[in-house]
């Protein structure tokens, strides 16, 4: 920005620039952005109102800069995207991508999900914003458990999504990039603009790898009608309209033969379908089918066994070990292939197809030495710090740990890591372990949801004082209704650590 346009934008926004050394602006009703200038550098930062008098008291002013001088430095640290009309970007104008030529972070969190959003959250409040940054490219933060209830039209894609630099902590630095590689033998990160990033602490927050490729005539198949998934944001709302225009024929849902996240939400969308279908006078012309690759309907009896009441009694059908692995749209065919019998396969005409795709670790992850044999993240189960270099911590889905994958996971898992590292800059030893917890509200109507909540060991840790395996009314309202504000406002602001302390309550102490 030229010093005259910087000059223009002071007159037109109603700035004040102070002489010296410092020069505050009032870009904001509640914040002043600081510029500071010593021996020719120059910095930029927030500070409220209220603090600016203590804050110049505590200042040195150098009067030998030339207000010319101070303008141009000014104006370089303004090329950050300034929206001054609304306000929003200034709170985060310190924060923005490649404007500092800061490179090292005590701690440095790769991933902008839900794992890597809420523990920058607990990491700023435990080091300070200016030791945290966050290496994450998209400028869209999806609630994904939500698109169960978008692909049957419950919930609009619209209100899974908000803008990332709403749910970045304000104050840590936001590197929109993608991670290309991790160096952790030199404490560094390769990002795709060439920057490598040291770093003294490492959290790995990076997610899984959707595969859709891996099935023939994906992801092509998707420009075709009658074919959806709920595993993405670009495919969800195609299982929305492939429900509506499903006329006769069967609806046909699939289970990959990969660990997948939500492992429940293949067949939630089967049991919304068939309560739509019912609702709209089709279900009579309809077949309604899963196909899973698994063994077993639910991997926890408790559950399983109220699965399969359901399965029965809505005429469901459920084929166990059947693979996809081919869509021809064209014809309107899936092939299946039976994993007990390798070569077997078997083909299924559709009016409707859902497909979770196979997925797979992090590509980034898998490709270094953090990876364990199979490529997730090797981490030890109780205490989420990696088993080979003990100054790099995971969470949530690119982990190896042996628990289902689900946002309720990664809330239990935050609350863990955060004691875990809290313990280890006092040099202590951790003092609290993961027991595996997760969750999966198994939506089974429009009104209803199975509450599944387990163990590493497979053993049902229940949260209510009550037999969660029914279906209940209150557990859909849960899911539909308080989950979503609960992720939005105490997950990601590093709040919420899931429901343990409340489960010792609820149950007296027993549990």
């Amino acid at each position: 920005m030229p010093s005259g346009q910087f000059q223009s934008y002071v007159a037109q926004n109603n700035c004040h620039i102070s002489r010296g050394g410092t020069n505050v602006l009032g870009v904001h009703s509640d914040w002043m952005l600081a510029l500071s200038f010593a021996r020719g550098a120059g910095s930029a930062r927030l500070i409220p109102r209220r603090t600016l008098k203590n804050w110049r008291q505590k200042q040195a002013v150098n009067n030998s800069w030339s207000s010319r001088t101070r303008i141009r430095m000014a104006s370089s640290l303004l090329r950050l995207r300034l929206c001054h009309s609304t306000g929003v970007a200034i709170s985060h104008l310190h924060t923005s991508s490649r404007a500092s030529a800061k490179q090292h972070y005590k701690m440095l969190v790769l991933g902008g999900g839900s794992g890597g959003i809420c523990m920058s959250a607990r990491m700023k409040r435990m080091l300070g914003a200016d030791n945290v940054a966050v290496v994450e490219p998209s400028e869209v933060h999806y609630y994904q458990p939500i698109w169960t209830l978008v692909g049957a039209g419950a919930k609009t894609a619209a209100s899974s999504a908000r803008p990332t630099a709403s749910v970045m902590p304000s104050g840590v630095k936001w590197v929109k990039s993608k991670v290309q590689e991790i160096h952790p033998d030199k404490n560094t990160v390769l990002v795709d603009d060439g920057t490598e990033i040291s770093y003294e602490y490492l959290i790995v927050a990076l997610g899984l790898q959707l595969h859709y490729e891996k099935i023939k005539g994906l992801p092509e198949a998707f420009e075709h009608p009658k074919i959806g998934s709920n595993y993405s944001i670009q495919t969800v709302e195609k299982t929305w309209k492939a429900l509506q225009n499903f006329k006769e024929g069967n609806a046909v849902f699939t289970f990959p033969n990969t660990p997948v996240k939500c492992a429940g939400a293949p067949q939630k969308i089967m049991y919304l379908s068939d309560a739509y279908l019912r609702k709209t006078g089709k279900r009579a012309k309809a077949n309604v089918i899963y196909n899973t690759s698994l063994p077993v309907l639910f991997g926890i009896k408790k559950y399983a066994d109220t699965l399969w009441d359901i399965v029965k009694s809505r005429n469901l059908q459920v084929n166990l070990r059947q693979n996809l692995i081919e869509v021809r749209p064209d014809k309107q065919e899936a092939v299946f292939e039976n994993l007990d019998k390798p070569g077997e396969i078997k083909v299924f005409e559709y009016e409707m197809l859902h497909v979770t795709p196979p997925m797979g670790p992090s590509l980034v992850v898998k490709d270094s030495p953090l990876a364990d044999e199979n490529g997730w993240l090797d981490l030890n189960k109780e205490t989420l710090q990696h088993n080979k270099y003990p100054n790099v911590f995971g969470i949530g889905d690119c982990t190896n740990l042996p628990t289902a994958k689900t946002g309720a996971a990664v809330a239990a898992q935050s609350a863990i890591l955060n004691r875990t590292i809290s313990k280890l800059l006092k040099k202590q030893k951790p003092d609290k372990k993961y027991d595996g917890y997760t969750s999966c509200p198994l939506v089974t109507s429009y009104n209803t949801v199975v509450l599944a909540e387990f163990d590493y060991n497979g053993q049902p840790l229940e949260t209510f004082p009550i037999n969660q395996a029914k279906e209940r009314r209150l557990m859909y309202y849960m899911k539909a209704d308080v989950m979503p504000h609960l992720y939005w406002h105490g997950l990601l602001r590093g709040l919420w650590g899931g429901p343990g302390p409340y489960r010792k309550l609820l149950h007296l102490g027993m549990k």
